[in-house]
């Protein structure tokens, strides 16, 4: 395989050959093809033919071997013992492992990374965990075997970080898992012909950007909604570290993803190179540092302007006989607690209330009486079917002191299976094995942002609200607050994953959302994990487990000012597209010179009878 940055092992043009004897080394003309591998020349004579004597001649042998000296090598011997020395000077990669083996290996390897999300939370695993799989990639045989354990490590991946549907999909996981993984099929290929045969110099610099971006490009693809959102990516296990939500708020949490994969191909081009190529390597890392260590320094922290005061409400219920209507009663009861609070807004969790407000104007009295007791609007979620118009909706409303104030939000992105069923006229069996819904879900059409009563001498603090699988777009968030939001709220329900990583999981995408657009982002839920995070992402009070039935409230900063990620949006994934741009047209172009990029050699001189060319 052709690399446009000089990818060594490679043989091109005519190899020289070597003869025996005391004539041998004059420079002469050996009897192959180029590229073909050295054949052993009939006798010394042969070897030292210049091109004018006739070819008759220079074939004969020698009238006595004291004349000819040491007898040249046998013809026959020599092609038993198969190509020539320029054949053996590229041998064929001898794979560690059988088949089999690697196989297994490639799962496992793809599914480390998972290890460095909640609730493990090793964040600085995420930069040591690709390193098994891009060095059992680059290892690969063929770039066939390096795209197929590409395909079975992205599956491990999926399947591990993911694994929490299970109770849910049943079997079915496994073949969405499959069918995820081969968009890792691609990056596979990448990584064997970045860091495959031992890099030179300027492809592992190549690498440090080509593998990172192509890593990046299988993320985006995969936060479409219809293939499941942009759960589980790379970046977003840095939701703790300080320094790196700096970074988010530069360019998002791709620019993180970024970083870490680079950090990554790095350490892999450290373990498996030359000296030289580990000085490259090296000098990657510490750019890589110095780069978060300016943005650190450089890009200051959100401007904080005033406080707001938000009430989480927990109930701690959710299924069961009954549920919709007990998870309601208990959260009255806890919001009746929060009364004399000082309280700017109240904030109920996903699917709050099972019941049109509309067509229940009794849940509709007690929501309007719960927020003249607490003097402050509660935001809840309704998810139920709406009466003014055909479908079940999840919608976020706010109540007032007066009823609803009018502000209504309708999901728009929806979760694949659990709120609808994809293409429902093929996969609607998927219903009678997993927990599937039975109905799809209706879409909102656009984001809304909600304004809470002003009080004397403060400003009006308007909110965006977000339903639970959302928090995970970070293009929503950028909306929300380009479109004028001080504060995000994301309800959410992970009840049925309650005993798995996707709750703790799901409330560290609200750092992430909140360092990218400078605003402070609260995640409520029914069952827990329900936290809350200032506009730099770091963590605000103690969040309430999946334990808790309880309420919390939280004094949260506001900020102003833009974000670089709102501002500028989504443009490490611009720059990604372009590094791999840049290498296709590096390849068709090396493709379309090799054909005929410089003069033929001419051929070289045969013997009559060689077994270069068959005999008349």
């Amino acid at each position: 395989m052709r690399f446009p940055f000089g990818r060594r092992g490679t043989t091109t043009g005519a190899a020289t050959g070597t003869a025996t004897g005391p004539r041998a080394g004059t420079g002469s003309r050996t009897g192959h093809e180029p590229g073909t591998g050295a054949e052993p020349s009939p006798g010394p004579q042969a070897a030292a033919t210049t091109p004018g004597p006739d070819p008759e001649a220079a074939a004969a042998p020698s009238p006595s071997p004291e004349a000819a000296g040491p007898p040249g090598p046998d013809p026959e011997a020599a092609a038993a013992r198969g190509p020539g020395p320029e054949a053996a000077a590229t041998p064929a990669p001898t794979p560690a492992f059988r088949p089999g083996a690697r196989a297994v290996l490639a799962v496992v390897a793809g599914a480390l990374p998972a290890l460095a999300f909640p609730t493990p939370a090793l964040w600085w695993f995420a930069y040591v965990a690709l390193v098994p799989w891009m060095l059992l990639l680059r290892s690969a045989p063929t770039a066939r075997r390096a795209a197929l354990e590409g395909w079975l490590g992205g599956l491990g991946f999926m399947l591990a970080v993911h694994h929490w549907l299970m109770p849910s999909l049943h079997v079915f996981i496994f073949l969405l898992a499959g069918l995820l993984g081969l968009l890792w099929v691609p990056w596979g290929w990448l990584v064997r012909a970045m860091l495959g045969d031992g890099p030179s110099g300027a492809r592992a610099v190549a690498a440090l950007l080509v593998v990172p971006s192509g890593w990046l490009l299988v993320e985006l693809v995969r936060s479409w909604e219809g293939l499941g959102g942009p759960w589980g990516l790379l970046g977003a296990s840095q939701w703790q570290v300080p320094p790196v939500l700096r970074l988010a708020s530069v360019g998002g949490v791709w620019l993180v993803s970024l970083l870490v994969v680079a950090v990554n191909t790095a350490l892999a081009l450290l373990v498996v190179s030359t000296a030289a190529v580990r000085l490259a390597a090296l000098v990657g890392v510490v750019v890589g540092a110095l780069t978060v260590g300016v943005v650190w320094w450089g890009v200051g922290a959100p401007r904080e302007q005033g406080t707001a005061r938000i009430a989480v409400v927990q109930p701690g219920i959710f299924d069961g006989p009954g549920g919709a209507d007990r998870r309601f009663a208990r959260g009255e009861q806890l919001t009746r607690g929060l009364a004399g609070q000082d309280l700017d807004l109240v904030v109920w969790g996903e699917s709050s209330v099972g019941s049109d407000l509309t067509a229940r104007p009794d849940l509709t009295a007690r929501l309007t009486a719960l927020a003249r007791t607490v003097d402050a609007p509660i935001l809840v979620n309704v998810d139920a079917r709406r009466s003014d118009r055909p479908g079940i909706f999840k919608s976020s409303v706010l109540i007032g002191e007066r009823g609803p104030t009018g502000d209504r939000y309708d999901k728009m992105r929806l979760v694949p299976f659990g709120e609808y069923v994809p293409a429902r006229t093929v996969l609607g069996w998927v219903t009678s094995v997993g927990k599937a819904a039975s109905e799809d879900r209706r879409r909102g059409s656009q984001p809304v942002v909600m304004s809470l009563p002003a009080e004397a001498g403060a400003p009006e603090l308007r909110i965006g609200p977000l339903v639970c699988f959302e928090s995970a777009f970070p293009d929503m968030t950028r909306r929300l607050v380009r479109d004028g939001a001080d504060l995000v709220i994301a309800q959410s329900a992970t009840s049925t994953f309650q005993d798995s990583w996707a709750p703790a999981q799901h409330a560290s995408l609200a750092a992430l959302r909140a360092a990218e657009s400078g605003r402070p982002v609260v995640h409520a839920t029914l069952t827990g994990v329900s936290a809350v995070y200032g506009p730099d992402g770091t963590r605000i009070g103690t969040p309430l487990g999946t334990d808790r039935s309880a309420t919390s409230v939280y004094e949260l900063p506001l900020a102003d000012g833009t974000t670089g990620y709102v501002r500028y949006g989504d443009w490490p994934l611009y720059g990604a597209l372009t590094v791999l741009a840049a290498l296709c047209a590096a390849e068709g172009m090396g493709a379309l010179r090799r054909p005929g990029s410089g003069p033929r050699a001419p051929r070289a001189r045969r013997a009559r009878g060689s077994s270069a060319r068959p005999s008349r």
